[in-house]
């Protein structure tokens, strides 16, 4: 069994930390103080803001430690970004089907982001600590991912109904609930009652469905490589841009048809990849090359098809409110 070896230094790990916290802060106390809907050039404008740094992060991983953990790091940060797409698809049916404003969903994005943030790194440093201890567990991460991936691609046409869910319906029956919106409050008073808005529903979506999404994606990078500090930049990088990537791509993921075609692609190669690690080596490389190859190739054969096809009513992100949300 290969000993741990890491790239990340306490003043590196530190330095990273106070970085999120500060960028978070930033977002939070500046740039959305106040609720407003996010339009598609604020989204771009913040996509961008999120890929150079991540990029920039691995230029700087290059300079300092060499090719391998910057290769390690794009590798595993194009496999956490693609997947992360696949949220994008959920939290499109959750707002919908919930009805949440435009207005209130970046507060809804953020704060469950925030808390993923905090369960991602738990699970990765789990995971690097299960790995180290018990290796026959790469195996068994392989097969999960395989059947992942082939789970996925012969339900890519099904559809997702996250609000029908036993989470939902357990949330429901437990926590005291109101149809009807505060503002931009997740709970609100009724008749001296303290309830839920639709908007703590909401959160309690995303959360979960960001945990399910995770036992996809972290074991994925674990193909990659073991660095915990590897395995966390890339991860937190692909999720602080998620919310950006979600109000950019939101209105337009119909257009996507194959990419869980691709996505899916993406986790049997992984997963074969853990699956015959003690056996047969593949550089980082040409994991990369392979990786951006499935999702690049099922991108623009999904352009090409959505061109093609005649145009229909899009899927809203949100709807206007069951209620007229009253002032606070």
């Amino acid at each position: 069994m290969e000993s741990l070896q890491t790239v990340g230094s306490p003043a590196l790990w530190g330095g990273f930390i106070a970085f999120v916290i500060a960028m978070l802060a930033l977002d939070l106390g500046v740039f959305h103080r106040k609720a407003h809907a996010v339009g598609f050039k604020e989204a771009l404008g913040w996509s961008t803001v999120w890929i150079s740094l991540a990029l920039v992060f691995n230029a700087g991983l290059w300079w300092k430690f060499g090719g391998g953990p910057a290769v390690e790091f794009l590798t595993g940060y194009l496999i956490e970004k693609s997947l992360s797409v696949d949220n994008i698809f959920v939290f499109v049916v959750i707002f919908s089907a919930l009805r949440i404003p435009a207005l209130y969903q970046h507060r809804v994005l953020f704060w469950g982001i925030l808390s993923a943030l905090v369960l991602r790194a738990i699970m990765i440093f789990a995971g690097v600590a299960m790995l180290e201890r018990f290796h026959w567990l790469i195996y068994v991460f392989g097969a999960f991912l395989i059947l992942t991936g082939l789970k996925l691609f012969f339900q890519r046409n099904k559809e997702d109904h996250p609000e029908d869910g036993w989470m939902m319906k357990m949330a429901r029956r437990t926590i005291p609930s109101t149809p009807r919106f505060d503002g931009h409050h997740f709970f609100t008073v009724e008749n001296g009652r303290k309830l839920a808005t639709p908007l703590l529903m909401a959160l309690i979506l995303v959360e979960a469905s960001d945990i399910l999404f995770a036992l996809d994606s972290i074991p994925a990078i674990f193909a990659v490589t073991r660095d915990p500090f590897i395995v966390f930049t890339s991860n937190i990088f692909a999720i602080l841009g998620l919310r950006s990537l979600f109000f950019l791509l939101a209105g337009a993921v119909e257009k996507f048809s194959y990419l869980k075609v691709g996505l899916s692609g993406v986790l049997v190669f992984v997963g074969t990849k853990m699956a015959i690690i003690d056996f047969v080596k593949i550089h980082p490389a040409v994991s990369l090359g392979v990786i951006a190859g499935l999702l690049g190739v099922s991108i623009v054969a999904s352009l090409i098809k959505s061109r093609n096809t005649p145009p229909h009513a899009p899927v809203t992100p949100g709807a206007e409110p069951l209620a007229k949300p009253s002032e606070t």
